[in-house]
């Protein structure tokens, strides 16, 4: 159980450290780029982070179904179901970032379309948004759950 416990963690940290980090110190420190090197570098950066966001996912839904099983499913506590819960819509909307505005945003900044673009990673920014949020409920719920048991 300790190493899918790890594994969990290493994939937690590896999606929500990585949305912290675009979110709040990459994003903001790419305003001095003109919104065509932007839109661009984005796109790149988000590709290779979004490698690794699949590899977390795998991770953390792995390791979280074995420790639910090691567990019961039916034995455990109402903190590792809300994570799971939660665990699961912030995969579907990276499942709806990844295959909707990312696709349109890397398809638009290969046209150099900069408007279609620019809608795009602002979807992606929103969705991202509400991930980053939802990830670091979870974190708080993982956390603090074990005190409510």
């Amino acid at each position: 159980m300790l190493i899918a416990k790890f594994f969990h963690l290493l994939g937690l940290t590896i999606w929500v450290g990585g949305m912290f980090f675009a979110h709040m110190a990459l994003r903001p420190a790419l305003v001095v780029l003109h919104p065509e090197q932007r839109l661009t570098l984005m796109a790149a950066v988000l590709a290779s982070f979004f490698v690794w966001v699949w590899i977390a996912i795998a991770l953390v839904l792995g390791s979280g179904l074995h420790m639910m099983a090691m567990l019961g499913a039916g034995h455990a506590p109402p903190y590792v179901h809300a994570m799971t819960g939660i665990g699961v819509v912030m995969m579907l909307i990276f499942a709806h970032i990844f295959f909707a505005p990312f696709r349109r945003l890397k398809l638009a900044a290969a046209q150099q379309d900069w408007d279609r673009a620019a809608r795009a990673l602002g979807q992606v920014r929103q969705l991202v948004s509400i991930n980053l949020l939802l990830g670091l409920l979870t974190i708080a719920i993982g956390a603090l759950g074990p005190l409510s048991a």
